[in-house]
């Protein structure tokens, strides 16, 4: 066992003795195992949620059998298991899930293909276009090595699909590998990934969501990040991102813009108190508002395992902003009274 995932069980303390987080439980325990309504762990690694008529979609990666490492990737720890698609779960109070299918599947029959279980399914995410009534789907398509770097996308009737698959780009020329949905109360939708270099950029999808358009520009910072979370309060639009560390965990950062496509500004580091400077030892994937509550966001992160990917675990932590900045902290269990209480 490395040393990372030695540290991350220290951290975690008790929490790996906990139950499954299921039916049984009324409080959301970051780290545990979180199982669904039928009793079987939430496999939905990487994902981003949907809200759609009352009912929240979870949609993300299905992490199943051995993990291993590539041989010929030496430069970083380079631990993958086979790509098994992505699975949807829905739930109308974001404690208790119900599982509601293969979303994508994977395609074993053409090893070419982009959802072959040899390539790599990352952070799918999900938007309803009302203009289409369809639901759009983009994610991160690559080969073992990383090298490929393209962006999918899948379309449905359905939230949970099955969804078809299109194909994937490389957005206006760059590659894309971490990435993001964001959509705005007008419509308009943003893809956040990151580039060469894992620069991350922004682009303002077509308005049927299918295609890039030409509004497509860096964020400023020139340092590495990826694992892009954006969201938005009081006409402000923040962005949280991580390091590139690989699996392992890092000091996340924030930055604040008035427009996607305008200046981001960095304003530091959005996690405050133990285990802060790492992350809790996760890393961060989506930011979900709670509907109908002002000013109640929650953090979404997975706590990879990466010499067993299919055992990462999840970290849910609520917050809500303060003059402006997102001070997300760690607790051992909460529920979503949290958010009355410290309105009051």
């Amino acid at each position: 066992m490395t040393s990372l995932v030695t540290t991350a069980l220290i951290f975690a303390g008790c929490l790996c003795m906990v139950q499954p987080l299921s039916a049984r439980h009324a409080v959301f325990v970051p780290g545990a195992v979180w199982a669904d309504t039928n009793g079987t762990p939430i496999n939905a690694h990487g994902g981003g949620i949907l809200y759609h008529q009352g009912l929240y979609y979870w949609l993300g990666e299905i992490k199943t059998g051995p993990t291993w490492r590539v041989p010929s990737v030496t430069s970083w720890n380079a631990y993958r298991v086979n790509a098994g698609g992505v699975s949807c779960y829905t739930s109308r109070d974001l404690l208790h899930w119900n599982y509601a299918g293969v979303a994508l599947p994977p395609y074993p029959m053409d090893s070419t293909h982009d959802l072959h279980p040899s390539k790599v399914i990352e952070r799918p995410r999900t938007l309803y276009n009302a203009k289409t009534k369809q639901f759009v789907m983009w994610l991160h398509v690559d080969t073992e090595d990383y090298s490929y770097g393209h962006a999918g996308v899948a379309v449905s009737k359905t939230p949970c699909g099955p969804y078809r698959y299109l194909g994937s780009v490389l957005p206006n020329g760059h590659q894309a590998h971490d990435m993001t949905l964001y959509q705005d109360e007008d419509g308009k939708a943003y893809h956040i990934y990151a580039a060469e270099k894992k620069t991350l950029r922004i682009a303002l999808l077509s308005d049927d969501y299918l295609s890039h358009t030409l509004y497509d520009q860096p964020v400023a910072g020139g340092t590495c990040r990826e694992a892009p979370a954006m969201f938005k309060y009081r006409g402000k639009y923040y962005l949280i991102t991580s390091a590139c560390t690989g699996w392992e965990p890092n000091e996340a950062s924030y930055a604040v813009a008035n427009h996607p496509l305008g200046q981001w500004h960095y304003a530091g580091r959005p996690y405050t108190g133990a285990g802060a400077r790492k992350t809790f030892h996760a890393q961060g994937t989506y930011v979900l508002p709670v509907q109908a509550t002002q000013n109640a966001f929650i953090f979404m992160a997975d706590r990879w395992n990466p010499e067993n990917l299919a055992d990462s675990r999840y970290v849910w932590l609520p917050f809500s902003l303060r003059r402006g900045k997102p001070p997300i902290a760690w607790r051992d269990t909460w529920d979503l009274a949290v958010f009355t209480n410290q309105h009051k």
